[in-house]
């Protein structure tokens, strides 16, 4: 009944050349061994050295290519020899059972060479070969023991015969095993234990196909497993007979008819014990280890290019994978993820990937903690800014389905932007807008202000978790965009800004209007990097709570936009209830980079996105009503402009 499960096992998931290097003492047949594996007989006379040999994979049992080396002290040389080891990715060291002598030199000769020539701590494995045991009557397992706890890099002991053909084919298949399927990183023999590092791999593949977050492994998800891993469904009796060995064995494995994680962990030491660590490698290969079990690089960032004037963006799967994440760990269902919450779901990475300014990059709920809204926003930055690093932690959490999927379906690359300027329109769903100013302007208090917070809120936050970047959607035109602020500070008028600092989708412009001085840093700022740009500006008035100073620079900032066609300028005051319309208008010039009339209908009916103001108007349903009649008739006309705009 064990049998059912590790029988799944897809040989050969892991293509890669195998090389078999046979060495031992003169005499204890090396060389029959190869050609009574070729010729399937043996022969009587045979040449001091066989030639390299090489078995195709369609006839192995693994399914890989391998090359048989042999050793000869009578044609080769100690370097030769040492050359050899060094190509090798197996070495058998073969003995004669009947000749205490060649056995002796395994331990005296043989392995401290070996050693010598790789290192104390190598990673080839070394399999020992007992040969001629047709000429024995007893074998005497009793004496190897001792050697492989002694040598940790010898993986198996095979006696066999080259005169008979016994055990010669499964002698070179332990050889092959030994490469692919190594026993030493899962196993530690000696304390009959999994590794550390293969406890927290198959800790991590347990929590990933745990759907549910109830600590067990259902039969659904042990199917659903079972084919990621095997191709293959497992019957409801082999269901039954892989519950059965483990509930035998431990009384915690099995719980509500499903398997623990004691009760997984302990399925593969028996596999491993059994001889069947193939099973338990194929598991890890499709969760992405590689042969020292670390996530392998090709695994974690799959090749992506995305092209100057591009940007990458969560895809439709990206966003529905992350949505069900989301509401796996939210164990309570209240919308948001406390910060237990929040660690459990990234226990599957080496490490938390946010910094506890999240908090205040994203929208939170009334407790701080972050809600699915937010959640998404914070991945939405993380993808526009770093894919690599978003592409990284998606590939830890599990995102992987199978072999002919990887993390890149989970993004979206955009078209290049200056397509966007040619139709006056763009596809993208994520914005980034650069908020420039002088110190005390209160950039921060805008940005902040894009999650609803005032200037009391923003007063509270420590300066060391003040965030970068900030990140909401907002609706243009009926469609859900992101906007993402980055707070840049101007300390002089005369301050050059970074070539980055200046590269966004559109630029806000803030100056504090009580302060004379204040818009003399944006004049200058917008005359020297953006006036003869493509990008729209926006420029904003903050602190208009407060009495309104005359500018002394030469242009007042209205006068300043009506010159250089810009909108007029914005005021927005962080105290009391934060308005959106500036944040929208600011998201709206973005999806439209050179589409005016866009930004100026939105201006001329901004009194629609005040219909809260109507709740007490007994003609309510009918002001409303007329007001989305008014909203679909605008969008159709934006939509009918731009199509005008782009023939």
């Amino acid at each position: 009944e064990f049998e059912v499960y590790s029988k799944m096992v897809l040989l050969g998931s892991r293509k890669k050349d195998v090389r078999i290097l046979l060495i031992g003492e003169r005499g204890v047949g090396k060389t029959s061994l190869i050609f009574s594996l070729v010729g399937e007989e043996f022969l009587e006379e045979v040449p001091a050295r066989a030639e390299e040999i090489t078995i195709p994979a369609d006839v192995t049992p693994e399914r890989v290519p391998t090359n048989i080396v042999d050793y000869s002290a009578i044609e080769q040389s100690h370097e030769e020899l040492c050359e050899e080891l060094e190509h090798a990715n197996v070495v058998c060291i073969v003995y004669a059972v009947d000749n205490a002598d060649t056995f002796q030199k395994v331990t005296s000769k043989w392995l401290p060479l070996v050693r010598n020539v790789l290192g104390e701590n190598h990673n080839t494995p070394i399999v020992l070969v007992g040969n001629k045991v047709d000429l024995v009557d007893d074998i005497i397992m009793d004496d190897v023991f001792p050697i492989m706890n002694q040598f940790k890099e010898i993986e198996t002991c095979v006696e066999c015969s080259a005169k008979t053909l016994k055990n010669i084919s499964e002698m070179f298949y332990y050889a092959q095993k030994a490469v692919l399927h190594p026993t030493a990183p899962l196993y530690h023999p000696d304390e009959k234990e999994l590794t550390r590092k293969c406890k927290d791999s198959l800790i991590r593949i347990f929590k990933i196909c745990d759907a549910d977050n109830d600590g067990i492994i259902n039969d659904s998800e042990l199917n659903t497993f079972q084919k990621r891993c095997f191709n293959a469904p497992l019957q409801p009796q082999a269901l039954d007979d892989v519950k059965s060995v483990i509930s035998r064995h431990i009384s915690d494995g099995v719980l509500n008819n499903g398997l623990t994680l004691k009760g997984f962990m302990y399925l593969h030491l028996l596999f491993i014990q059994r001889a069947r660590h193939e099973t338990t490698w194929t598991v890890l290969r499709k969760f992405g280890y590689d042969d020292h079990l670390n996530l392998s690089k090709e695994y974690l960032f799959p090749s992506l290019r995305v092209p100057a004037g591009c940007t990458s963006e969560l895809s439709h799967l990206g966003i529905s994978f992350l949505i069900r994440l989301f509401e796996k760990y939210d164990r309570d269902g209240d919308g948001a993820l406390s910060p237990s919450e929040l660690q459990d779901l990234f226990s599957t990475c080496p490490s938390m990937p946010w910094g506890y300014d999240v908090y205040n990059s994203v929208v939170t709920n009334d407790k701080g903690w972050i809600t699915l809204q937010g959640y998404l926003g914070q991945w939405v930055i993380t993808t526009l800014l770093d894919v690599y690093r978003a592409l990284e932690y998606l590939a830890y959490l599990g995102y992987v389905i199978n072999d002919n999927e990887s993390q890149l379906s989970a993004i979206t690359v955009t078209r290049e932007k200056t397509l966007d300027l040619q139709k006056r329109q763009t596809s993208r769903n994520v914005f980034r807008c650069n908020v420039i100013g002088p110190r005390d302007a209160g950039k921060t208090t805008f940005c902040q202000g894009l999650l609803s917070r005032n200037l009391e809120v923003v007063q509270a936050i420590p300066h060391e978790n003040l965030p970068r970047y900030t990140i909401n959607n907002v609706t243009v035109y009926g469609q859900e965009k992101y906007l993402l602020l980055q707070e840049i500070d101007v300390d002089d008028a005369q301050d050059a800004l970074f070539p980055a600092e200046t590269h966004c989708d559109v630029v806000c412009l803030v100056y504090d209007v009580s302060n004379p001085n204040s818009f003399e840093y944006i004049a200058r700022l917008h005359l020297k990097y953006f006036a003869e740009r493509k990008i729209p500006c926006l420029i904003i008035g903050n602190k208009a709570d407060m009495s309104e100073a005359t500018q002394t620079y030469a242009l007042q900032p209205r006068v300043f936009c009506t010159k250089y066609k810009l909108p007029p300028p914005q005021m927005y005051s962080g105290t009391g209830v934060i308005k959106k319309d500036i944040y929208i208008k600011l998201a709206t010039m973005a999806a439209y980079p050179r589409f005016q009339a866009a930004w100026m209908l939105f201006y001329r009916n901004r009194h629609l996105k005040q219909l809260g103001v109507l709740t007490r108007d007994k003609n309510v349903w009918i002001k409303t009503g007329l007001s989305l009649a008014a909203i679909t008739i605008l969008s159709i006309i934006v939509a009918k402009m731009v199509r005008k705009a782009s023939l």
